[in-house]
């Protein structure tokens, strides 16, 4: 393999692979049960092997599958424990590892962007990637002046395989739909396939970076690397390296994960106001611990862009909730086109589907927890609830998509932190009229 596999039919048989694989493991676990098997013994087994083949045929295709799986994995907190446990490490590795692609394809790559003498650029380059995602793979090496850098390199065929994956994904959301119990499949491809086009020049990447990086500079919270020299396709940036986000989930103490979790959300809060840019991709493998105690964000591909900060109807609709005034929700809500033409919600069910949202806010301190997602998961996936009803009304405004998903992308990274932090006034630093009186 010298690139991404970019024909069509091969990528789609693999991903094909994934549901028929499931439902295969699933028929042949009633079997056994059939037989007299243990049940919890055999339905880990299934998820086990499922999770296994998850790794192996996202990682290989790399490209929009693997952004898929990075994607589920932010959402791994919702997935009831008895199947999350199986996809954990799975799904942990899709953040920061692949299959590497071969040194002649990473010569060849950088010589087309940096010209053929690229090498004259560096000190010193490591052929073996220090990190490899979705749709590019990291070196370390040392810039002609002597600084540590990180060079991203993307994959060939990158944007050929991107596309076609999610094209098929999407066909497929409703066979793939057990890989991610509780979670709804296709919004989640559909959106991920809008925003990976904007990823895959890297001079867009190198362009939001140097903005963060200005406004985070000497910040006692948060590094952005400074970026060095960029390409359509190839990016050069400071080395900084620490302590994996997904590590600190992993084994860290309370005081770790707390610390983790007021950086991260201080960062989400923060940017849209500082910034005006909000980072969209908030999966742990885009986050480290520095030894100094702030939080390294890296990965600036998919950004929405907030010249006035975090819409301000969104703003209002938190407020409202939290303020428990249902006229004044549903008024926005139609107002704003939060409301499907023809379709009619029970305002008292409205403020009950935003308690995601509105409930962490409520004390000055809020535990977030795996269980408390899992909750709100079944809440509104329950076919029998008002909240299931509710969801089906109501609809999200283009402009509010990637926000939203960012948003609860977060929560779930929260949450599996298993993090308690001060949200409350963390999100008034930023958002003061959220909380400020009549």
């Amino acid at each position: 393999m010298t690139d991404i596999p970019r024909r069509t039919a091969s990528r789609t048989a693999k991903l094909a692979s994934l549901p028929l694989g499931v439902a295969g493991r699933a028929a042949a676990g009633w079997g056994r049960r059939l037989a007299g098997g243990d049940r919890d013994q055999i339905s880990a087994q299934m998820m086990a092997k499922s999770a296994e083949q998850l790794f192996a045929v996202l990682g290989e295709l790399k490209g929009g599958a693997m952004k898929f799986g990075q994607a589920l994995s932010v959402f791994e907190a919702a997935v009831p424990e008895e199947l999350a446990e199986p996809y954990r490490e799975a799904l942990t590795k899709l953040q920061t590892a692949a299959p590497p692609m071969p040194t002649k394809d990473v010569d060849r790559m950088l010589a087309e962007q940096f010209g053929r003498n690229w090498r004259a650029r560096f000190r010193e380059f490591d052929e073996t990637p220090a990190a490899a995602a979705s749709i590019g793979q990291v070196h370390h090496a040392v810039w002609r002046d002597g600084r540590e850098v990180a060079v991203k390199v993307q994959y060939p065929g990158a944007e050929e395989a991107v596309l076609s994956d999610l094209r098929q994904l999407s066909r497929m959301s409703r066979l793939l739909q057990p890989l991610a119990p509780g979670m709804d499949v296709k919004p989640l491809i559909t959106e991920l396939r809008e925003r990976m086009v904007e990823e895959l020049d890297y001079r867009d990447e190198a362009d939001n970076q140097r903005a963060f990086a200005a406004v985070y500079e000497g910040d006692p919270e948060i590094r952005v690397p400074k970026v060095v020299a960029s390409a359509p396709r190839a990016m050069v940036s400071e080395w900084v390296t620490g302590r994996r986000l997904s590590d600190v989930i992993r084994a860290g103490t309370q005081e770790e994960r707390d610390r983790a979790g007021v950086l991260l959300a201080g960062f989400h809060y923060s940017a849209p106001y500082r910034v005006h840019l909000l980072h969209s991709d908030p999966h742990p493998g885009n986050f480290q611990i520095l030894d100094d105690g702030r939080m390294l964000v890296v990965d600036f591909g998919a950004v929405a862009r907030l010249p006035e900060g975090l819409p301000r109807p969104l703003t209002i609709m938190t407020k409202y909730a939290l303020e428990n005034r249902p006229a004044d929700l549903m008024a926005l809500l139609r107002d704003e086109g939060f409301l499907r033409p023809g379709t009619d919600v029970n305002a008292e069910d409205a403020l009950a589907y935003l308690a995601p949202f509105t409930e962490p806010l409520r004390t000055e301190r809020f535990t977030f927890s795996r269980r408390w997602l899992q909750r709100q998961a079944e809440r509104v996936g329950d076919l029998r609830s008002p909240e299931f009803d509710t969801g089906r009304a109501l609809n999200l405004p283009p402009q509010y998509l990637l926000v939203h998903r960012v948003t609860l992308g977060t929560l779930g990274v929260l949450c599996q932190l298993e993090a308690d932090i001060p949200l409350r006034e963390i999100v008034g630093r930023w958002q003061p009229e959220l909380f400020a009186s009549a």
